[in-house]
């Protein structure tokens, strides 16, 4: 047995194996929250830590340990509570997507990524605030089920605010996918209910079957040129990808696909290499499969893959990959409001050279409409994407000015 399967043997638990989404209104305390969790600040782009929102998808890993002596639940290898040590359960990674109105887009991406989701609502203000309603939209349309609810920032709140925001948040979820969903209030600058909180991460986000045989299926979401400015050219390494597998798993070695793939001139072709490191929470594996988020090292020349240049492709195997679209038939299933904006707006029936925003995966692309049947229409695509027929693809528009959530289609 090699170095790297003895470290795998020990720290099965530590390898990341479910994605949660942290969503919910701007600055209604997602970064501090994940941070409680996770000890890590997602903010890293210059722009987020200048204006202090999430712009980008940030990532970070939390390990649930649980004391053997009380059995409270703790996000670090001591009990918050009796001070003895823990044993680490399970290991999850974090989405921290964007709450301002204008990043929606970016939103959808993380939650095609998600098993499932911790929606935040501030204590202290009106419930549903306008990307409340939208986030929560959004993970009906993506069909993410799995949520809980957090009462953020409950020590700015007096009890009579708490609980009348209780009641606006019971009223704002009845008759959704998750009007069951339970309400845990949090404060996350004094770690009041963090231990609650896991516990209920553990219960009810539990880690989704996973068919490990199927042909593996990786949505990129971020990628990097990792190499320092001035590296000798013996000392470059190849392209970074990282985002998560949705099917599968991949090995060190492995011949890879990626689509589209990279422009050239006016067209995109699909790209091949292969895959020399796989790394999920700092650790190198030999092979990696779905859950947690993963970092793939490869033979790509760098240029590709730097500033997040490669978002939005599919890997997969030589051979193994959906189509590439340029166009798209989708059957219409469109919103009966508007969501994002204050006044919630009746959606309009789809209009003949309409230019919508469309993601589907960690893609996304604008197209214009150029038929319009009953029930579907035919989109044409400024940037195509690696789909499956059956797949569903969510529609924004432009309502003043906007990127507006308004409907999601179904490719024919």
């Amino acid at each position: 047995m090699n170095e790297v399967q003895k470290k795998n043997e020990v720290d099965a638990r530590l390898i990341p194996e479910v994605n949660i989404g942290m969503v919910g209104h701007v600055s209604h305390g997602k970064t501090t929250l994940t941070k409680a969790l996770t000890g890590k600040l997602t903010l890293t782009h210059s722009e987020e830590l200048k204006r202090g929102i999430t712009i980008r998808l940030g990532y970070a890993d939390a390990v649930i340990y649980k004391c053997s002596k009380c059995g409270k639940y703790s996000p670090n290898e001591k009990c918050i509570y009796c001070f003895s040590d823990t044993e680490p359960i399970r290991t999850v990674s974090f989405i921290d997507a964007p709450g301002h109105e204008t990043l929606m887009a970016t939103v959808l991406t993380g939650a095609s990524l998600m098993d499932g989701a911790i929606l935040l609502i501030a204590a202290n203000e009106k419930c549903p605030q306008p990307q409340t309603r939208e986030h929560l939209t959004a993970l009906e349309v993506v069909g993410i089920k799995n949520v809980i609810i957090v009462q953020s920032k409950i020590d700015l709140a007096t009890k009579e605010q708490a609980m009348e925001n209780y009641n606006q948040i019971k009223g704002f979820i009845a008759g959704s996918i998750i009007e069951n969903a339970p309400i845990i209030p949090v404060s996350a600058q004094y770690n009041i209910n963090i231990d609650v909180l896991l516990e209920a991460i553990q219960d009810l986000i539990q880690t989704p079957g996973r068919d490990l045989n199927t042909d593996p299926l990786m949505y990129v979401a971020r990628s990097f040129d990792i190499n320092r400015p001035g590296a000798m050219p013996k000392e470059i390494v190849g392209g970074v990808i990282g985002g998560s597998v949705v099917q599968g798993k991949f090995k060190l070695g492995d011949e890879i696909e990626i689509k589209p793939g990279a422009l050239k001139k006016s067209t995109y072709e699909p790209l091949r290499t292969v895959v020399t490191g796989l790394e999920k929470r700092k650790m190198n594996l030999e092979d990696a499969g779905a859950g947690g988020l993963l970092g793939m090292m490869t033979g790509l020349d760098p240029s590709l893959t730097k500033a997040d240049g490669m978002v939005g492709n599919v890997v997969g195997l030589p051979g193994k990959l959906p189509q590439v679209m340029s166009s798209l038939n989708l059957e219409l299933h469109l919103l009966e409001r508007v969501v994002g904006a204050k006044e919630l707006a009746t959606v309009e029936p789809i209009k003949m050279n309409e230019t919508l925003l469309i993601n589907i995966g960690t893609s996304r692309s604008v197209g214009n409409v150029t038929s319009i049947k009953k029930g579907t229409i035919q989109l044409n695509l400024k940037i195509p994407v690696c789909a499956d027929v059956n797949s569903r693809v969510v529609i924004s528009r432009q309502v003043q000015g906007r990127w507006r959530l308004v409907g999601y289609g179904i490719i024919k």
